[in-house]
């Protein structure tokens, strides 16, 4: 099978590879993402290729002729390719390979290379039909023996072959995120294999590596986490998010509905407006989205003809602590992910009271909620909650917060302190807690704008010293 979209313009290292495979006898094809992606006629990234006709010893042999190789695997050997011309990242060259089910979850998969299996058994160890064209890289030949190209035509999701499907749980989570990520409607057969996949033996990084995939890849996260609520998975995997469905919003604030709809809406709002973050706080703030209204099964109420959550925001932080130590969210690349997810949760309505009482709110207000949490960070957060509705609600106070806080130049952190301990020493305190405490009182003046410069800084800790020797 040919079309345009399987002609992929390959970076020279995949091509060197390529040629140093094919002149040692194999049959070398460009397969997954990257010929679903060219088929889509989105930008590749990602280079797999898998080689037929070859041993192991061999194929290491004559990628080892151009680059540099690391072997990984056992039972199927695959060689990692770096440094390589054009590409960023490695290159993975494998070997067909069967698999089989050997015990529970995604480790329990038992594979086996062999190098001369028909190529239609390779693909179908794949799991999904879109995930199973390959690129056969001497003709330019598509190879596509379960409809892959058809069903990007339809926009449709299905699986390679069901008897095999369930061996791998994570593919059910798999199948949430291509769907969000590439716009696909899951056929129903799929539907309701991903519907019965025991995704309790799945370890949480391995889950959570595929909620990120979704909140980060997906133009609309909604849909993957809308279709695992629909299939029941929740109670495996987030039974933290499972209420919202049944808790129900004033109708006039959130005329969309109960509060699982809002945090859907609010997610889409969120995936918006992050793509000028670096990956960590980019993910903070689609966990301080996804997890801003956990607090609202436990605390609303009906009261004077009106559904309330009062204190809902610090009631969120228990259940998300909980989620997200189910899913084993702590830090990323020494960012306090964690911490600031559970920071936005607990301050998400403050942009909005702040705006309220913004005649009488001083800039020590401001400073010192940028202590607590990436300001910057919650604003977008908030802005995510404030639009995540149907209806006409426009976010200015959100937009009067970032202006502020940008005034003050806190969108990251609080003001550094103008005071160090080492400043007091050198004024002939001894080390000890008085230390701490001058200067916690002396850095109070700062944030209220009362000390603004390290003169005034040392000014005042000597009054201090002075008023307590008296």
């Amino acid at each position: 099978m040919s079309d345009s979209r399987s002609r992929i313009e390959l970076p020279e290292g995949v091509r060197a590879c390529a040629e140093a495979l094919k002149t040692a006898g194999g049959r070398v094809f460009l397969v997954g993402g990257a010929v679903r992606d060219a088929w889509l006629e989105r930008t590749v990234k990602d280079y797999d290729l898998e080689v037929f006709g070859l041993a192991a010893p061999v194929v290491l042999e004559a990628l080892a002729r151009i680059a540099r190789v690391e072997p990984a695997g056992d039972s199927f050997p695959v060689f990692k390719v770096a440094s390589l011309p054009g590409v960023n990242g490695q290159v993975d060259v494998a070997l067909p390979r069967r698999d089989s089910k050997k015990g529970p979850g995604h480790r329990g998969i038992h594979a086996e290379a062999d190098p001369f299996m028909p190529v239609e058994e390779a693909a179908r160890r794949r799991d999904f039909t879109i995930n199973a064209m390959m690129l056969d890289l001497s003709s330019g030949e598509l190879v596509d023996p379960f409809g892959g190209a058809r069903d990007l035509k339809a926009s449709l999701l299905r699986v390679v072959d069901p008897a095999t499907f369930r061996d791998d749980p994570l593919r059910a989570l798999r199948a949430a995120q291509f769907a969000a990520r590439f716009g696909l409607s899951v056929e129903p057969d799929t539907a309701r294999l991903c519907a019965s996949m025991p995704l309790g033996e799945l370890p949480a990084e391995r889950i959570f590596g595929e909620i990120e995939k979704a909140l980060l890849q997906a133009r609309r996260p909604s849909l993957a986490f809308n279709l695992l609520f629909e299939w029941n998975q929740f109670k495996e995997i987030a039974p933290e998010l499972i209420p919202l469905a049944a808790t129900p919003q004033d109708p006039e604030w959130h005329p969309e509905g109960d509060v699982w709809t809002h945090t859907l809406l609010a997610l889409d709002e969120a995936r918006l407006l992050i793509d000028d973050l670096d990956l960590p706080r980019a993910l903070a703030v689609m966990l301080g989205t996804l997890c801003h209204d956990l607090g609202k099964p436990g605390t609303t109420k009906f009261e004077d003809g009106r559904i309330r959550s009062r204190g809902h925001e610090e009631a969120g932080v228990g259940p998300t602590l909980s989620l997200l130590g189910r899913w084993n969210v702590h830090t990323r690349d020494s960012f306090p992910l964690r911490d600031q997810v559970v920071a936005l949760v607990r301050d998400h309505l403050k942009p909005g009271a702040l705006y309220q009482a913004r005649e009488e709110v001083s800039a020590g207000a401001i400073r010192r909620l940028a202590r607590r949490v990436e300001a910057d960070l919650l604003y977008r957060v908030a802005r995510a909650d404030c639009l995540g509705r149907t209806g006409n609600f426009s976010p200015v106070a959100m937009e009067w917060f970032i202006e502020e806080v940008r005034k003050l130049s806190v969108e990251r952190s609080g003001p550094a302190p103008l005071l160090m301990g080492r400043d007091l020493v050198a004024m002939g305190m001894k080390p000890g807690p008085e230390v701490g405490r001058v200067l916690a009182e002396v850095y109070e003046q700062q944030l209220d704008s009362k000390v603004q410069t390290r003169d005034e800084a040392l000014l005042a800790a000597r009054e201090l010293l002075s008023g307590r020797l008296t």
